[in-house]
């Protein structure tokens, strides 16, 4: 146990290891020496329950620690075997606050201590009783991400001018979706802030070698240096230093890929935002004010305040708003287990350029952008039929960023059209040709895109249409999936390819 404020009348604020920003305290509470006493506890068994990416384990152990740091003497940062272990030690029967938990297994076990008092959910724009009422008055199904972001910018006056959107259109992605530049292996854009290590990172370091020698936990991926913020002084400078120096060249090359350059111009703010360090109000309005001070163009900062006021923020309110049996979302019936390179983060036992180069992204630093998570690791994930439990809880431990409220929505819901579509319109999946068209990945590839059957053939271009074949009942009916449906009817060797795919199987292709 750490230092103690167990000797403090009254109650004491517990803070999970993701709400560890301002934003989570009463304001005015915030400085060391004053203030209800905090709680923070760092379970051993969360580690235990999932084999999670070494560099995550890494991260977050780091930033709670930091944050404990940060405190002194009135923090209680215990580390205990549960959380129950760890609240019992240290606030006995004191009453207990914490705001909302970001899980459902979390929410579940606080609200069942009779001495806790949960608060509203924070580190959002929108309260839960908004979401309610707008989706409510959406008839509750299909519920449109675009509908939703349009609604957040009207409420809180997000580039808007008076009552439109700046610029006159609300979606920009037209501007958004170039290609990367031919012959350049990089962006010429200033490197993303990268943090510098310290005495807590080595001791973090230590002890999950230590852990792992003595058998309790075991990791995937490769861990060191943190690549990612711990503290919000962190968080507050990569943000600034997005904002100065990578803004205006992030939207047009939002939803391109070079393999020798996977940040691009991204933020790299989602594990900082995902663990409270920002708070998603100042990065929005930050953003818009580069805009208005004529230091980034629309499209750019329209870009980046669509992944976090339109996109995270409705994840969030679905995961919610769907209740807990969506995870369990089967309607395409999809069981296959993913195989052991996949889940070994084994890129060198993969051949296809693509998928090798984005695994190896992934096992290195526990992240990649949102193209190669959507278009290549899940794309590839639903055309061979993987459970979509299974792919869900792969992305959960094997990213940085990665949460249950997040990952949820996004792989069940979009990446894996698990849901039948109540929160896509279509399955996001395509064949070789949309990478090789986004990308420098399929050049040097011993694969060629425009192939479906032989040693060449592509195996998303292959898997695409046996994805389409498999499912052809279902997605005829669908208006953006009826034209490449009735396309099947005129490959003349979609016996072939189905005999090959079969064959693949779940080989690393």
């Amino acid at each position: 146990m750490g230092k103690s404020a167990r000797g403090a009348r009254g109650g004491v604020h517990w803070l999970f290891g993701d709400q560890l920003g301002p934003h989570f305290l009463t304001p005015g509470d915030h400085g060391p020496g004053r203030g209800t006493p905090l709680l923070m506890i760092e379970a051993r068994s969360v580690f235990r329950r999932r084999r999670f990416h070494r560099a995550k384990a890494h991260l977050v152990l780091s930033a709670m620690r930091h944050r404990a740091a940060e405190f002194g003497d009135r923090m209680t940062y215990v580390r205990a075997e549960t959380y129950r272990d760890g609240l019992a030690r240290a606030a006995g029967d004191r009453p207990v606050t914490v705001h909302h938990p970001t899980s459902y297994a979390a929410a579940r076990f606080v609200r069942s201590l009779p001495q806790v008092t949960v608060g509203p959910a924070r580190g959002f724009l929108v309260p839960a009783r908004d979401f309610a009422a707008w989706a409510d008055g959406h008839g509750g199904t299909r519920l449109r991400q675009e509908d939703f972001y349009r609604w957040v910018r009207r409420g809180h006056g997000l580039l808007m001018d008076g009552d439109e959107p700046a610029g006159g259109r609300w979606n920009l992605d037209h501007d958004n979706r170039q290609p990367p530049p031919r012959d350049t292996a990089t962006l010429p854009v200033p490197a993303p802030y990268r943090p510098r290590e310290d005495g807590i990172d080595d001791e973090v370091r230590h002890d999950l070698d230590r852990w792992e020698r003595d058998g309790d936990v075991s990791f995937v991926g490769r861990d060191g240096p943190r690549r990612f913020p711990a503290t919000r002084a962190e968080a507050r400078a990569a943000l600034g230093r997005f904002l100065t120096h990578r803004l205006d060249t992030f939207g047009p090359y939002e939803d391109a890929v070079l393999a020798e350059d996977p940040v691009m111009s991204h933020s790299l703010l989602s594990s900082s935002l995902n663990l409270g360090l920002l708070d998603p109000a100042e990065c929005v309005y930050r953003a818009e004010a580069e805009w208005r001070a004529g230091r980034a163009p629309l499209n750019s900062v329209e870009g980046f305040v669509r992944q976090i006021a339109g996109w995270r923020e409705y994840v969030w309110h679905l995961y919610w708003y769907f209740g807990e049996e969506y995870r369990r979302s089967n309607t395409l019936r999809h069981t296959a287990p993913l195989p052991g390179w996949w889940c070994d983060l084994d890129a060198e036992a993969v051949r296809a350029r693509c998928l090798r180069t984005v695994l190896a992204q992934v096992r290195d630093t526990g992240w990649t952008h949102h193209i190669p998570r959507l278009m290549i690791l899940g794309s590839y994930a639903l055309q061979r039929g993987w459970d979509p439990a299974a792919v869900t809880d792969w992305f959960h431990r094997c990213f940085v960023d990665g949460y249950d409220w997040v990952m949820v929505p996004n792989v069940v819901g979009m990446s894996q059209y698990a849901d039948g579509g109540r929160m896509t319109t279509k399955p996001y999946t395509s064949g070789g040709a949309y990478v090789n068209r986004m990308s420098d990945l399929c050049g040097p590839c011993r694969y060629r895109p425009g192939e479906r059957t032989g040693d060449r053939a592509c195996p998303f271009t292959a898997g695409y249409w046996t994805f389409l074949d498999r499912h052809r009942d279902r997605l005829r009916g669908n208006p953006r999936t009826a034209r490449p449906v009735a396309g099947l009817d005129r490959l003349g060797d979609l016996a072939d390819v189905r005999r090959q795919e079969r064959k693949r199987g779940n080989a690393p292709p």
